[in-house]
C-alpha cells in the first residue's frame, strides 16, 4: 500500500511539473531560425558545391529534413502571417506583401490583422517567455508591434529589410535605428552577426525558463553586402553578387552554429526543439540565389518561389539524421509549437497541424493531401503528387512532381480530367476567401506575371 501511495505521489509531481513549465518539465524550448531569401540549392546539405553550411547540416544530422517542406506565401510579409498563426494568411485578408498604403485601403489595417493570435500570444498563455531578435515585417504602426503580439523582447526593426552595417538614430528605410525593450542597442557590427549575438543572450538571460526565441535573420535578403573577411572565402566565384551572396549565407550559417553552442552549453539542447526554415524561396533576379532543381523563384508560385529548406531538431524526441517525404507546411509550426507548449490546438481553426506524431511516425497518414496557396495575381494547388496554377494570362499549369520536380512539362491539356477537378477545388476554396485588407502596388503584378517566363537554373553551379 506505502509503494502505490509512493507511486501515485510521483505521478502526480510528474504531471505538475509538466503542466506548470518547471525545471523537471516535459515541454520543450523553441527556437524558430528563419532566414530571408534563402535559395533552396544553398546549402550543402541540399547538394551546394559552392556554399559550405555546415551548422545547418549539423542540425538536419540531428533532426528531420523535411524535404517536400513549404511556405504558404512566395514573399517576406504573408509567409510570416501564416507561420506565426498557423492559420492560412489568404483567410485574415493578409494576401500582399507590406507596402505604402493603396488609395481606398484603411491605413489602420496595413499588417497582421489584430484579430488573429500569435504563436507568441498562444505560448505566452501557456508561462512561455518570447523574444524576436531581428526582422518583422508585419506592420509599422504602433498597435502592430511585435511587443503587442505576444513578445516579451524585442530587438530589431519593423520594416521588411536593413543595411548590414549600419543604423543610424535619424535613419529611415533600410538604415532605420534598431529597436529594442531591453537594453540600450550597440552600434551594428554586421547585422547577421548581432542577430547572432542577441539570440545567444535572451538564451543565456531564459535559460531557467520555457522560451521561445524567434531568430528572424535578414540574411541573404538585399542589399547584397558582406564582410571583406567573408568575401575572400568565396574569390574563386566569379560573379560578383553571386560571391556577395555566398559570403552572406556562410556568415548566416556562422550564426546557427552559434545558437545550437548556446543551447549545448546550457544544457538545453536535448530539450529544445530547433526549427529552421526560409521565409520563400530565394529572388535569383536580386540576390544571385540558386533554387534547383526548382523552376522559379520568390514571387511566383512555381516550386522555386514557395518550397524551401525545413528542418526540425528535437534529440530528446525526434530521431537523428531522419528525412521525411511528404508534404509538410510552415502553417504546421505553430500548432507543433503550441501542442508542446501544452495548449489546446482542437481550441483554433489552424490550418497546419502539430507535426511531432507525423514525423515520430506515430501517424502513418500524410499530414497534407491538399495544399493551397493564393497570392495577388495567381493561386495554386497541390494535391498528392499534382500540381496546378491559375495565372491570368495562359492556361492552367499542371505538374505531375513525382517525376517532374523541376516543372518542365505542362499536363493540363493532356490530364484535363485533372485539371479540371483540380480547378473546380481550387476556385471553390478561392471564393470561400475575404477580399485583402491592404493591397501592394499594381506594379507588382506585372513584375510577377514576367517571372513565370523566365528561364531558371535548374542544376547546382559548380565550385
Amino acid at each position: 500500500m506505502k509503494n502505490l501511495i509512493l507511486l501515485g505521489l510521483f505521478a502526480s509531481l510528474q504531471i505538475k511539473g509538466y503542466s506548470q513549465g518547471n525545471d523537471s518539465r516535459q515541454n520543450p524550448n523553441f527556437v524558430l531560425i528563419v532566414a530571408d531569401d534563402l535559395g533552396f540549392a544553398d546549402l550543402s546539405l541540399n547538394g551546394s558545391q559552392q556554399i559550405p553550411t555546415p551548422n545547418i547540416d549539423r542540425l538536419a544530422r540531428s533532426g528531420v529534413n523535411c524535404t517536400e517542406g513549404y511556405v504558404s506565401s512566395p514573399v517576406c510579409s504573408p509567409s510570416r502571417a501564416g507561420l506565426l498563426t498557423g492559420i492560412n494568411q489568404v483567410k485574415f485578408g493578409h494576401d500582399n506583401n507590406l507596402g505604402g498604403n493603396q488609395k481606398g485601403f484603411d491605413p489602420e489595417f496595413l499588417g497582421l490583422p489584430i484579430s488573429e493570435k500569435t504563436v507568441a500570444d498562444h505560448l505566452k498563455s501557456l508561462g512561455y517567455t518570447n523574444g524576436l531578435i531581428g526582422k518583422w515585417h508585419l506592420g509599422g504602426k504602433p498597435h502592430f508591434h511585435p511587443l503587442q503580439r505576444g513578445f516579451d523582447e524585442f530587438w530589431g526593426y519593423t520594416g521588411g529589410g536593413h543595411d548590414y552595417f549600419v543604423a543610424p538614430p535619424d535613419g529611415k528605410g533600410y538604415k532605420c535605428p534598431i529597436e529594442c525593450n531591453y537594453t540600450e542597442p550597440a552600434p551594428l557590427t554586421y547585422i547577421t552577426d548581432d542577430v547572432g549575438t542577441e539570440s545567444v543572450k535572451f538564451i543565456n538571460r531564459h535559460k531557467s525558463d520555457p522560451f521561445f526565441l524567434y531568430a528572424a535573420f535578414n540574411a541573404p535578403h538585399t542589399p547584397m553586402q558582406a564582410t571583406e573577411a567573408d568575401l575572400a572565402l568565396f574569390e574563386h566565384i566569379d560573379n560578383s553578387k553571386r560571391r556577395t551572396y555566398a559570403a552572406m549565407v556562410h556568415r548566416l550559417d556562422v550564426n546557427v552554429g552559434r545558437i545550437l553552442d548556446a543551447l549545448e552549453e546550457n544544457g538545453l539542447r536535448e530539450n529544445t526543439l530547433v526549427i529552421f526554415i526560409s521565409d520563400n524561396g530565394g529572388p535569383v533576379n536580386s540576390n544571385a540565389s540558386v533554387n534547383a532543381p526548382y523552376n522559379g523563384q520568390k514571387g511566383i508560385l512555381l516550386e522555386g518561389g514557395i518550397h524551401v529548406p525545413f528542418i526540425l531538431s528535437w534529440p530528446q524526441s525526434l530521431a537523428n539524421n531522419m528525412t521525411y517525404p511528404y508534404p509538410v507546411s510552415a502553417l504546421d509550426l505553430t500548432p507543433t509549437m503550441v501542442a508542446l507548449g501544452g495548449g489546446k490546438v482542437a481550441d483554433v481553426a489552424f490550418d497546419g497541424v502539430n507535426l511531432i506524431p507525423y514525423l515520430r511516425g506515430e501517424i502513418k497518414s500524410r499530414p497534407h493531401e491538399t495544399l493551397h496557396w493564393r497570392f495577388t495575381i495567381s493561386a495554386a494547388i497541390r494535391e498528392g503528387k499534382w500540381k496546378l496554377i491559375r495565372l491570368p494570362d495562359r492556361l492552367p499549369l499542371l505538374f505531375d512532381l513525382s517525376k517532374d520536380v523541376s516543372e518542365q512539362q505542362n499536363e493540363s491539356l493532356n490530364q484535363l480530367d485533372v485539371t479540371k477537378r483540380l480547378l473546380r477545388k481550387l476556385g471553390t476554396w478561392d471564393v470561400s476567401l475575404p477580399h485583402p485588407v491592404f493591397l501592394e502596388g499594381a506594379v507588382w503584378k506585372a513584375r510577377q506575371l514576367q517571372l513565370y517566363d523566365n528561364k531558371y537554373q535548374l542544376v547546382q553551379p559548380g565550385k
